[in-house]
């Protein structure tokens, strides 16, 4: 199945840090990146792995953001969450993911029925299509880059992949 996502920076930014961006294409097969989020990206300069990747990767395209709507802005979240969420309400068909790491945007996504994915929810459906032989050992890349995920949300995702 085709599947259209947009993405806020830190699913992009921990995926290229930990040289895994690949899991990200081989689970969506069209990624949109809003300008707000590309800036903050951008910010990173031209020898990080994820500006590289936005660069040569003509799957992953730059786009415009609608106007924040008035459910999204009321959540007071950032411009980078702000415009994926908005990216993604304004697909009349509601199939566009947003994955987005910010549990505040997660729960915003939830509440106006916004498909929603995190950088975890990546990693566990490339596991389950056989992209990788195991999860743990890309998310324990992934944290040691950053990612912040506790040990009890991590043990209970690999236990629902058999690890």
């Amino acid at each position: 199945m085709a599947e259209t996502a947009v993405v806020n920076s830190s699913p992009p930014i921990f995926l290229g840090r930990a040289g895994r961006l690949d899991l990200l294409k081989g689970v969506v097969d069209r990624c949109f990146v809003p300008e707000p989020v590309r800036t903050e990206i951008w910010i990173r300069g031209t020898d990080d792995k994820t500006v590289q990747a936005l660069l040569v990767n003509a799957w992953i395209k730059a786009v415009a953001v609608p106007e924040i709507p008035e459910p999204i802005a009321a959540w007071g979240l950032g411009p980078g969450e702000s415009s994926v969420l908005a990216f993604a309400l304004a697909d009349p068909n509601r199939k566009t993911v947003a994955v987005i790491d910010d549990l505040a945007a997660r729960h915003c996504a939830i509440t106006l029925g916004i498909p929603v994915r995190e950088t975890l929810g990546i990693v566990l459906i490339a596991r389950k299509r056989g992209l990788i032989p195991r999860a743990r050992p890309v998310m324990e890349a992934l944290i040691d880059h950053g990612l912040y995920l506790s040990r009890s949300v991590l043990d209970q995702a690999m236990a629902r992949v058999g690890e």
